[in-house]
């Protein structure tokens, strides 16, 4: 049996006992996470013996072979500590390259906040969950709601032509006619908002949905840092 074979094998029966805990805290007399930590160094403790003892004949291939399992251990150790500051790195880093992805974190009180970051137009751009379908809106300030196009409507099971159009509203072409209506969820990200006042524009009179103030408003703060926008719970 090969080094490379037990030292899959006792992570294998390692994991095994961890799925089939049923939530237990304790497992063979250990915290559960005691637990988890040993199933995955004592097989680096294992083959770490294994290397020594291999080169046991040999000093400066002894020392090599602690150099580079000391560096192995220092690096996962350093993962595993810092797991979630890389976890909230990549998906910075995603919300960057990818229009539109909200960047969620945990704020100090234990609330959430929606990071969005400015695209190269310098607007912000979001994917909003709209009665189960997202949607890409772009957030404005200067709109009194939340404002669906035509195409939008369609897509969250509106039917425009039973609607009213009796507001006039002002958009990027102009002064047109919208029909009020009321979202029944609204989300982006965690942040979820039910019961929203929102209008529908005419067909082939607002480009792209905007997400206006009767959303806006609901939030705890919503702040402007040079090219993010913080919105919070």
């Amino acid at each position: 049996m090969t080094r490379l074979t037990v030292f899959l094998l006792i992570i294998g029966i390692g994991l095994a006992i961890l799925l089939f805990n049923n939530g237990n805290d304790r497992i063979m007399g250990m915290e559960a996470d005691d637990f988890g930590r040993m199933v995955y160094l004592l097989p680096i403790a294992l083959m770490l013996s294994a290397g020594v003892w291999a080169s046991r004949r040999n000093i400066g291939e002894t020392m090599r072979n602690l150099m580079i399992w000391l560096v192995i251990i220092l690096a996962l150790a350093t993962v595993y500590l810092y797991r979630q500051d890389l976890q909230g790195v990549g998906n910075r880093l995603l919300a960057g390259l990818v229009p539109g992805r909200a960047v969620v974190v945990t704020t100090s009180e234990g609330g959430s906040e929606v990071i969005l970051h400015k695209l190269l137009n310098g607007h912000f751009e979001a994917d909003v969950a709209v009665n189960g379908q997202t949607i890409q809106m772009l957030v404005d300030t200067g709109a009194s709601m939340v404002a669906l196009s035509h195409a939008d409507a369609e897509r969250i099971g509106i039917i425009p032509e039973n609607l009213e159009y009796s507001m006039t509203v002002m958009t990027a072409n102009g002064r047109t006619r919208a029909a009020p209506v009321t979202l029944d969820r609204v989300s982006i990200g965690p942040i979820t908002r039910t019961g929203v006042a929102a209008s529908v524009a005419e067909d082939g009179k607002l480009d792209q949905s905007l997400l206006g103030m009767s959303f806006l408003e609901t939030l705890g703060s919503m702040q402007m840092q040079t090219d993010e926008l913080r919105l919070r719970d």
